[in-house]
């Protein structure tokens, strides 16, 4: 198989990195933390490079790129540890064009690839513990549509997104749904994450939304999925510069007379570290190319690849805090920043251990189907 990217792949990578480099310093980026954890002005220069079009069809403004594509820009933002919520404007592009009705994909696709709207996925609930089939929302028919109840839970920028899209319930059910922030009924409290980024609890009482889609379980896993592919991705860059940042305080700092990268233990201890990186490097790969797989292989690929690259998250990041030494958690520093963005990630979309579990359990069905 080729893993070569075309040239058109490279020169949208290679443009995405240059805006890293140059628009979204160390600097910058603390600053848009201590205001809160976004800003739009960033996401605006996003939209502007056309990435949150990735996924819109070129027939609703969009570039109607794929996955690869996906990756190859989410691998380059997580150099930069861009807190902009861009894998969520891939997600509902992705939703929408996929799931809803023509109405619907003219109301909100142009504004999507754009970066007009903002649109994110609110699905987690306090008692579901990563389960998508899990919901308590609720959704009533009402005259001109339908009226939720729901509270979602760490939703990306909730209490700046300008529509959310909420799975809810319909006569047990599972249905999507499209809410507008600004709809009556609806209340979000914002937050500070632990990696500097911005989430929010958004409550809906009798919210008006509009109907996705009824195959509501079905459109969730894919959009989970490609948030998943896009982590996954985004992990590799964030690892990827750890590592950088790593070797250069290794080949810097001295101890003894000279640099603490020529001890043999240290450095044993740092190709470690680039094993566990290539490894989930391979397994961001799988992950994309399989997201447009039928939907049991590609549920089962993209859980593996996060098994791995959780793993590989929680290795790098600790790794290069203990290479550092004290210096590697103070806030001033900005290795602290990575690792507090890999811990994040490693639950993202579900952590090690629940698609350690999905993994199993599709072993044992698997096994059984051949018992």
């Amino acid at each position: 198989m080729d893993f070569d990217f075309s040239d058109d792949q490279v020169q949208l990578g290679d443009a995405v990195r240059k805006w890293v480099d140059k628009g979204y310093t160390f600097e910058r980026r603390r600053a848009i933390e201590k205001a809160g954890g976004f800003d739009r002005a960033a996401f605006n220069e996003l939209a502007e490079l056309g990435l949150t079009g990735l996924y819109v069809p070129e027939d609703d403004g969009g570039l109607g790129m794929g996955p690869i594509e996906g990756m190859v820009v989410m691998e380059e933002l997580g150099r930069g540890i861009v807190m902009e919520p861009l894998a969520q404007s891939l997600i509902a592009g992705a939703v929408i064009a996929g799931y809803g009705d023509a109405a619907t994909k003219a109301t909100w696709l142009p504004g999507v690839a754009s970066g007009e709207k903002l649109v994110v996925l609110a699905y987690q609930e306090r008692a579901a513990r990563y389960r998508l089939d899990v919901c308590e929302a609720k959704a009533t028919q009402a005259p001109g549509g339908y009226v939720l109840n729901a509270t979602k839970s760490v939703v990306p920028v909730g209490d700046h997104a300008d529509a959310f899209i909420v799975p809810a319930k319909v006569n047990s059910q599972l249905a999507l749904f499209l809410v507008e922030r600004e709809s009556a009924g609806v209340t979000t409290r914002g937050y500070g994450t632990q990696d500097g980024g911005r989430a929010a609890e958004v409550v809906l009482k009798n919210a008006p939304a509009t109907l996705l889609t009824t195959d509501g379980l079905t459109a969730l896993e894919h959009a989970v999925d490609i948030g998943i592919a896009t982590v996954c991705a985004e992990a590799v860059g964030v690892m990827d510069k750890t590592m950088a940042i790593t070797a250069e305080y290794m080949n810097t700092r001295k101890q003894f007379g000279v640099t603490i990268g020529s001890f043999q233990a240290l450095r044993h201890r740092a190709a470690d570290m680039k094993m566990q990186l290539e490894l989930a490097r391979s397994m961001s790969y799988y992950a994309s190319l399989k997201l447009n797989a039928p939907a049991p292989e590609r549920r089962a690929a993209l859980a593996r690849a996060k098994v791995q690259l959780g793993q590989s998250m929680r290795f790098i990041g600790q790794q290069a805090v203990q290479l550092h030494g004290g210096i590697g958690v103070t806030d001033e520093y900005i290795v602290s920043h990575y690792f507090k963005r890999l811990t994040q990630m490693e639950m993202t979309f579900g952590d090690s251990l629940h698609h350690l579990g999905e993994v199993s359990a599709r072993m044992q069905d698997t096994a059984g189907a051949f018992a």
